[in-house]
């Protein structure tokens, strides 16, 4: 009893005592877009890790990667063509709680209070303010929800480009925001073992916790991944050249892992131009260009017969060449099975 008392005493004098440990697997963060103006679609992250330190410091990290829709191919679209998370492959959350706010929480066991926070998501940094309650499950385990939906404008985050991106490969509309909620539950850390914040910041590996089928895929998961892979423009070259510009890689390393585990199936590399310049330099040029990014996978194993470079200048355009930017669309490289 004695030692109970004390313990409530620590937990008055400091809410934050030894500092808290999130407990991923029953903590949830979810997100909530509509389409078609009336269809709601809850999706979730799968990996998270965080914690509180002794002087309530909070922080939270999503892995990216580990989107989960429910649907493979939709996962890999919100990978590549919405979250680009082979550029971004984690968001965080972060906050200083208030000890002052929480010094009775022993006793009240659920307070409710608004909390700053900052979220860094797809590269860029905001600061909010939401309304969560903090409830007391035991005197080691706690919980942090949201009490309310917190509405995000992707126009902020530069996800615009990923909901245009999202649109033409689903055929559908995608409202300009997401909803997200989440629910927090936090473990309290052994005394001596203070929990650090450099604890939640290793180098995240690209790809590592997507939720997808371990080792080869199946024809369809590759030809989609294809069709997908084909539509991120993230593979650059510079003014009329066939160099591959060094922010090509994060993409590259993604597609060598999709290639490499799609070990039976002969891939099409083709380059694609806009319509600026002639038909001859567009077509060599788009030659070339596929042919440089089939020399980067033969370079990182994948074997040449298994690759096809292909290129058809000017004459597939996917978009008017009216506008800069559908030109800048138009200059792409594509991946299909050879004779699919």
């Amino acid at each position: 009893m004695l030692g109970s008392a004390a313990r409530s005493e620590a937990q008055d004098a400091d809410p934050f005592e030894h500092g808290w440990i999130l407990d991923a697997g029953a903590s949830d963060l979810q997100f909530l877009s509509v389409k078609k103006s009336v269809i709601a679609e809850t999706s979730s992250f799968a990996t998270l890790s965080g914690l509180i330190t002794d002087t309530g410091a909070a922080q939270i990290r999503v892995l990216m990667d580990s989107v989960d829709t429910k649907i493979d191919l939709r996962n890999v679209r919100m990978r590549f063509l919405f979250f680009e998370t082979f550029l971004f492959p984690e968001a965080t959350i972060s906050a200083q709680l208030d000890a002052g706010q929480l010094r009775d929480l022993h006793t009240t066991r659920r307070k409710v209070i608004d909390l700053p926070f900052t979220l860094n998501l797809h590269g860029v940094t905001v600061e909010r303010t939401a309304e969560v309650a903090v409830t007391l499950m035991s005197n080691d385990r706690v919980t942090v929800a949201s009490t309310n939906p917190i509405v995000l404008a992707l126009q902020e985050f530069n996800l615009e480009e990923g909901r245009a991106k999202l649109q033409e490969a689903a055929n559908v509309d995608i409202l300009p925001m997401g909803m997200v909620s989440f629910s927090f539950v936090f473990d309290r850390a052994q005394p001596g073992t203070p929990p650090d914040l450099q604890s939640v910041t290793a180098p995240v590996t690209p790809g590592s916790a997507a939720l997808e089928t371990q080792g080869d895929f199946d024809r369809e998961a590759c030809l989609g991944r294809f069709e997908i892979l084909s539509r991120t423009g993230n593979i650059y070259f510079g003014p009329g050249s066939a160099r591959l510009d060094d922010k090509s890689v994060p993409l590259l390393e993604n597609l060598h892992d999709i290639v490499r585990r799609c070990p039976d199936l002969r891939i099409e590399i083709s380059g694609h131009t806009d319509s600026i310049g002639s038909d001859a330099s567009n077509q060599r040029l788009s030659e070339r260009r596929a042919q440089s990014v089939r020399d980067w996978l033969a370079a990182k194993g994948i074997p040449a017969d298994r690759l096809l470079a292909v290129g058809y200048g000017e004459t597939r355009p996917a978009f008017s060449n009216d506008t800069e930017e559908d030109r800048r669309r138009n200059r792409r490289i594509e991946f299909a099975e050879i004779g699919g």
